[in-house]
């Protein structure tokens, strides 16, 4: 299979591995030759997410995370790195050519295009992919599956009552 892209990279805190993390990453493996994996550091997982609303450490994610892709991908190319800001060393590398993003966090490629030409670099092109949903419709999220609301399939664990909403 030709993949269209030397570099792509993709990012997220990745506390709980689901489903919405493999649909990312088998894009991103699917379009770059290399994927570079930004995970959030401790530091701005705490700044995005607030204290204690993770359940692993930055060193904890990132062994979950190469657990996974060995698992479900096998021998690929990718290196991590951890990140400090949005945009990691998509704003400032030449290396990386596409970003794979959900359709949720999308939107943030305007910030990284701009910087991207403020530091005399071409705009990289977005690959979007969509959310993948739980049986309830929603959105399978980290933050749902530490709420014991779903698994990390988007299986329904509990209802959620109008109270919780």
């Amino acid at each position: 299979m030709v993949k269209p892209f030397q570099v792509v990279a993709v990012g997220g805190t990745f506390d709980e591995i689901h489903a919405g993390h493999i649909a990312l990453l088998s894009k991103a493996f699917e379009q770059g030759k290399k994927v570079i994996i930004g995970i959030s550091s401790d530091s701005f997982a705490d700044r995005r997410k607030g204290k204690n609303k993770i359940n692993h450490n930055y060193g904890e994610r990132v062994a979950n995370l190469k657990q996974a892709i060995n698992r479900k991908f096998g021998p690929v190319i990718y290196e991590i790195t951890k990140l400090d800001n949005e945009y990691g060393p998509a704003a400032k590398s030449t290396m990386v050519n596409a970003l794979v993003a959900s359709s949720e966090t999308a939107a943030k490629i305007n910030g990284l295009n701009k910087i991207r030409r403020e530091n005399g670099l071409t705009p990289i092109e977005l690959i979007v992919v969509d959310m993948v949903r739980a049986e309830d419709g929603e959105p399978i999220s980290s933050s749902r599956i530490r709420a014991g609301e779903i698994n990390s399939s988007g299986k329904l664990l509990r209802v959620k009552t109008r109270k919780q909403e």
